[in-house]
């Protein structure tokens, strides 16, 4: 072995690629964490963001800490992002700085995650129409009416799209996410 040759392992080199999560309060606490963890053990380095730096809490009570804002992300530095659901993404979708920073992740290529409530802010983004996607059932009509092609299952991909409809689905929406990126 050379002196100074990079002798980190593989899985290592993950940890510099890094994940978004936006977060707001009240947002659903297993649909935040859950994949907050999933990304970091699968060697991804987790930002979250929120319309201001600071701790924000879920529906059941878990603190979450946004350590960036939106105008602070370049998003050339990251391969996703994740919203999670609950009453957070019906706020978020009132902020055009959340809203933009949806828009530019799509269209950059990004891997776009949103779970339950979650699609109410991809719609916000203008990103759905003539995509498949699900969500929880009462945003059922809004994807409809926004030219989403709806469909009743737990995880429904397309392209670099990943959505979900409840907490159950996570352990399919977490694999999905992860299977998207691990496709580059």
């Amino acid at each position: 072995m050379i002196r100074g040759e990079n002798t980190r392992p593989k899985e290592k080199e993950a940890a510099m690629e890094s994940v978004l999560l936006l977060i707001e309060n009240n947002y659903e606490d297993a649909e935040a964490l859950y994949p907050y963890y999933r990304m970091k053990e699968a060697g991804f380095e987790v930002v979250v963001v929120g319309a201001k730096a600071g701790t924000y809490t879920g529906k059941h009570g878990y603190p979450m800490k946004a350590e960036k804002t939106p105008g602070e992300i370049d998003i050339k530095k990251f391969r996703a992002l994740i919203i999670p659901g609950g009453g957070a993404p019906d706020r978020l979708r009132a902020m055009p700085e959340m809203v933009r920073l949806v828009k530019e992740a799509y269209e950059k290529g990004l891997v776009v995650g949103a779970i339950c409530h979650g699609p109410q802010l991809l719609i916000e983004a203008g990103v759905v129409r003539g995509r498949k996607a699900t969500s929880y059932v009462s945003v059922r009509t809004d994807l409809i009416n926004a030219g989403a092609e709806y469909e009743d299952r737990s995880v429904v991909v397309d392209g670099t799209l990943v959505t979900s409809r409840t907490p159950a689905d996570l352990p399919d929406f977490c694999r999905a996410v992860l299977e998207r990126l691990s496709r580059g």
